[in-house]
C-alpha cells in the first residue's frame, strides 16, 4: 500500500465510520442471526437497507430492519434489486444496533436457493444461476474514448469512480480498509500492514486537518459537531472537495465550448466550471457549490472557485462565505485517470491550506446518483406503523 493511500486513509477513517454506522450505533463485536422472510428492499443513498419479519416459535411476528451500503457502491459490487425477492425466506448475520433491538448491520445475507452476499463482497452473475463472488474488482469493459478533443484539450469527458475501499473481511467486522484493487494481495483473515491505531493516534500539540490547524473559531465548531449536523445525513453533499471521491462514487463530466460540468454521483450535487470568464462575478449568489472558473494551463485544468455558503469542508470541519478553493485537474492518457489536486483557504476556520490529492479512473458503472433518504435516526423499534 503505498504511503499516499495511507495518508488518505487515516484522514478518511474517522469520518468513514461517522458516514457509514455513527461511529458506535452499532456492536461489531457482536454477531445475531435471524431467520425470517424478506418484506423489502430499499436500495438508497446514504445507506440502503433490507426488511425482514421473524416468526418466533409462539407465532408472534417481529420486525427488523439492516443497514447496508450506499446504493452507487452496491452497484459497483454487482448487488442489485433481482438479488432480493420479496416473499423469500432469508437468513441474516448482522451486528446489533446498540439502541435499537430491531435494527443491525448488515453482515451476511443468505437467500432460499443458498446464495451468499457479504457485506464488501463483490459480485456477478453465475452461469448456473444467481451471483458468485469476485475477490477484487469487477472487470468493466474499457472506455472507447480518444485522449484529446478536436479542439486539443485533454479529453475528460465521461463517467468518472475512485477505487472502492473494502474490508479484508468481507462481512465488515474487522480486517481493516483496503483499496479494492489491493485486495488479492490479503488473505480473508488478513489485516492490511498498517497500524491504523498508531497512525490514527493524535500526536502532541493541535490535531491538523487536511495539512492544518483550525482557528480559535474552527476549534471551537469542530468541537461542538454533533453527529446530526452531518450533511450526509440530510441527504446534501458535504463540500466539492470531500464528495467527489468519498465512498466510491461514480461521477460525471461532460466538457462542452465554454464550460465543463461535474456531476457528483452521491448526491446529484451539479457544479459548472465556466471557462470563458476571467474573473467571478462581483456580485455572486452564495451556493453550496461555489462559483467555478477554469483554463487550462498546458494539460492541467485549473479550478478557481469562491462564493461559497456557509457549511462543511470535511466534518467536522466548518467553511466561511470566505471558503476559497482551487483545483488542479490532471489526466493521465495512458492509465486514463485524472489526478485532483487541491488547496482552500479559510481565514474563519483554517489557520493554513487545506490540501490533499484524488485520482479517479473510468467508471465501471453508469453514473446514476440514485435515491437519497435517510433514515439512521429512526429508531425502528418504536415505528408504530409497521
Amino acid at each position: 500500500m503505498s504511503l499516499a493511500i495511507v495518508f488518505f486513509l487515516v484522514l478518511l477513517l474517522p469520518e468513514f465510520a461517522l458516514a457509514h454506522h455513527g461511529g458506535s450505533e452499532y456492536d461489531m463485536s457482536k454477531t445475531v442471526e435471524f431467520r425470517g422472510k424478506l418484506t423489502s428492499v430499499e436500495l438508497i443513498n446514504p445507506h440502503s437497507w433490507i426488511y425482514f419479519d421473524v416468526t418466533e416459535k409462539d407465532g408472534k411476528v417481529s420486525h427488523h430492519r439492516c443497514e447496508m451500503r450506499s446504493v452507487h457502491v452496491l452497484r459497483r459490487s454487482g448487488w442489485t434489486k433481482e438479488n432480493f425477492p420479496v416473499g423469500q425466506q432469508i437468513t441474516v448475520e448482522a451486528s446489533p444496533n446498540r439502541t435499537d433491538p430491531d435494527s443491525c448491520y448488515l453482515q451476511t445475507i443468505v437467500a432460499a436457493d443458498g446464495t451468499r452476499m457479504d457485506r464488501y463482497g463483490q459480485y456477478v452473475k453465475a452461469t448456473q444461476g444467481g451471483v458468485q463472488e469476485v475477490r477484487g474488482p469487477i472487470t468493466a469493459p474499457k472506455a472507447n474514448r480518444p485522449a484529446r478533443r478536436p479542439t486539443g484539450e485533454p479529453n475528460i469527458t465521461g463517467d468518472w469512480a475512485p477505487v472502492q475501499l473494502v474490508m479484508v473481511n468481507a462481512k465488515g467486522v474487522g480486517g481493516g480498509l483496503v483499496p479494492l484493487d489491493k485486495l488479492t494481495d490479503y488473505k480473508p483473515g488478513d489485516r492490511p500492514a498498517v497500524d491504523f491505531a498508531a497512525v490514527n493516534r493524535q500526536p502532541q500539540g493541535p490535531r491538523r486537518y487536511g495539512g492544518t490547524e483550525l482557528t480559535e473559531a474552527g476549534e471551537k465548531a469542530a468541537a461542538a459537531f454533533k453527529r446530526e449536523d452531518n450533511p450526509r445525513f440530510h441527504c446534501e453533499t458535504t463540500s466539492i472537495v470531500f464528495d467527489w471521491t468519498f465512498d466510491g462514487p461514480v461521477n460525471r463530466i461532460t466538457q462542452n465550448k465554454d464550460t465543463i460540468v461535474l456531476e457528483y454521483g452521491q448526491f446529484g450535487l451539479k457544479r459548472t466550471i465556466y471557462m470563458n470568464m476571467k474573473e467571478h462575478p462581483r456580485n455572486l449568489k452564495p451556493s453550496r457549490t461555489g462559483h467555478s472558473i477554469g483554463h487550462w494551463e498546458g494539460d492541467t485544468l485549473v479550478v478557481d472557485t469562491v462564493g461559497f455558503l456557509p457549511g462543511f469542508l470535511n466534518t467536522p470541519v466548518r467553511n466561511s462565505d470566505q471558503l476559497h478553493v482551487l483545483e488542479r485537474f490532471v489526466l493521465d492518457p495512458n492509465k486514463m485517470a485524472l489526478t485532483r489536486s487541491y488547496s482552500a483557504e479559510d481565514a474563519m476556520y483554517l489557520k493554513g491550506k487545506y490540501t490533499g490529492s484524488d485520482t479517479i479512473l473510468v467508471a465501471d458503472a453508469p453514473f446514476n446518483p440514485g435515491k437519497c433518504k435517510e433514515l439512521n435516526f429512526i429508531d425502528y423499534s418504536k415505528e408504530k406503523k409497521r
